[in-house]
C-alpha cells in the first residue's frame, strides 16, 4: 500500500475512532418511576455545568474562557426554548451564595461523577457490576445522590431537580496529527476530542436518580446556537413527560 493510500486509510480510521459505540446504552429510568405530563409536579433546574476548551497533543484539557462563555449562553438559550416542551413546571433554582453556593457546587460535581460511573459500570455492558446486570429499562437502575439534596436552595418548593453537565474538549491540530500518525505507525487508536453530556432527574426527598441520559460522545458544537440546540435536544431525549420536540425555535444570527 502506498503512502497516500495509507494516509487516507488512517484518516478514515481516525474518524471511525471518534464515533460512539452503537451498542452502548445511554438512557435509563428507575424501576416504577413515571412522570405524566401536566402532573402538577415542579422541577428545579440548576444552572448547567459547562466546560469548553481544547484537547492538547498529549490529551490534556485546556480550558477556553471565551468558548465556555459562548457555550453557556447558547445552552441556556436552548434550554429556555425547550422548557415548555418538558411537560411539567420547570423553575430555575434560586441564586445561591456562600454555603448554599458551595453545596450546589458539591452536588453538581457529585452528579457528574455519578453519571460517569453509570456509563462505566452499567451502560457499558462489558463492565457491568454484579448488581447492575439487568437491562437498564427492564430492571436494575438504582443510583442516588443521597437525601442531603433536600437541603439544596429551592428544594422545599419543588419535587425534582434537573442537573445538567457538559464538557467539550475540541481536538487541537497537534492532537489530530498525532491521531493519524499513531494509526499510520504502530496502529494505535488515539481519540481526538471529548464531548460529554449528562442530564439527570433527581428526587429531592430521597436523592434517588429517577432518570438519566449520559453519553461521552454527544453531538452538536455548543459554541454555536444551532449546535447548542442539538445538544440540548440530545440531553433531554426521552425526558419523562416531555413532548417530542420544542415548541419555540431559537433565533440565530444571520
Amino acid at each position: 500500500m502506498g503512502m497516500k493510500a495509507r494516509f487516507a486509510a488512517a484518516v478514515v480510521l481516525a474518524a471511525l475512532v471518534a464515533q460512539p459505540a452503537a451498542a452502548q446504552e445511554h438512557t435509563a429510568v428507575k424501576a416504577g418511576f413515571t412522570l405524566p405530563a401536566h402532573s402538577g409536579k415542579r422541577i428545579l433546574l440548576f444552572r448547567p455545568i459547562v466546560r469548553v476548551g481544547a484537547q492538547s497533543t498529549g490529551g490534556l484539557f485546556e480550558p477556553n474562557g471565551d468558548w465556555t462563555d459562548q457555550a453557556r449562553a447558547n445552552l441556556e438559550s436552548a434550554l429556555a426554548a425547550r422548557q415548555a416542551a418538558l411537560g411539567n413546571t420547570v423553575v430555575a433554582a434560586p441564586v445561591a451564595l456562600g454555603d448554599e453556593a458551595r453545596l450546589v457546587e458539591e452536588y453538581q460535581s457529585l452528579f457528574g461523577a455519578l453519571s460517569q460511573a453509570v456509563i462505566e459500570y452499567q451502560f457499558f455492558r462489558g463492565n457491568r457490576l454484579p448488581t447492575k446486570k439487568k437491562d437498564n429499562k427492564a430492571g436494575v437502575f438504582d443510583w442516588s445522590l443521597g437525601s442531603g439534596v433536600a437541603a439544596l436552595p429551592g428544594a422545599k418548593d419543588a419535587d425534582y431537580a434537573l442537573f445538567l453537565y457538559n464538557k467539550d474538549a475540541y481536538g487541537s491540530t497537534g492532537r489530530k496529527i498525532l491521531q493519524v500518525l499513531a494509526l499510520l505507525g504502530p496502529g494505535v487508536a488515539i481519540k481526538s476530542g471529548e464531548h460529554a453530556g449528562f442530564a439527570g432527574l433527581v428526587d429531592l426527598r430521597t436523592g434517588d436518580v429517577l432518570w438519566l441520559n449520559a453519553d461521552m460522545a454527544m453531538g452538536g458544537d455548543v459554541r454555536t446556537a444551532d449546535g447548542a440546540q442539538k445538544r440540548v435536544g440530545q440531553l433531554l431525549e426521552e425526558f419523562p413527560g416531555s413532548d417530542a420536540a420544542p415548541t419555540t425555535p431559537i433565533a440565530t444570527k444571520q
